[in-house]
């Protein structure tokens, strides 16, 4: 399904509408369901410096140190610039392969490339989740230690 990301009213800068918005806040419960790790999403609409640099700035914000088992990921996003990071705390960096993180941007470039801005931020949340159940499976005492809601900037 290809999506188009109309203007709105609550997300105007963005050019995500309010669905679009929603779609990524289920794709992200959705991931969470068989994982322990927990998945951010935050998007701008200019980054106008190194990306690496403003997403780890976000990473520290909102993801850096703040579970348990150091396994939060976070999905930059700036769409006016078409820049993004994907950015993964220690605990992940530790048990995952780069390789996983070159083939999901790689993959998640090519919606990007079709301004197709929400089915990559999707595409790539749903296979970091399937990834990482793997290395941090669900466990039924979980906690949700980060929001699910998508932060915009």
């Amino acid at each position: 399904m290809i999506r188009t990301s109309p203007i709105d009213s609550q997300a105007e800068m963005l050019m995500l509408s309010e669905q679009d918005i929603d779609d990524i806040k289920q794709a992200v419960l959705n991931a969470e369901l068989d994982t322990s790790s927990e998945i951010v999403v935050h998007i701008e609409e200019v980054c106008s410096g190194d990306v690496m640099e403003r997403a780890g700035d976000v990473f520290y914000q909102k993801v850096g140190h703040k579970t348990l088992s150091r396994n939060g990921v976070l999905f930059y996003l700036a769409l006016r610039n078409r820049k993004f990071a994907v950015i993964s705390d220690k605990g992940i960096r530790l048990a995952t392969s780069p390789m996983f993180w070159e083939a999901l941007k790689l993959e998640m470039l090519d919606y990007f490339r079709e301004n197709r801005f929400t089915d990559g931020l999707i595409h790539g949340i749903g296979r970091t989740g399937q990834y990482l159940r793997s290395f941090f499976p669900y466990r039924h005492n979980d906690v949700n230690e980060l929001p699910d809601e998508v932060s915009m900037g």
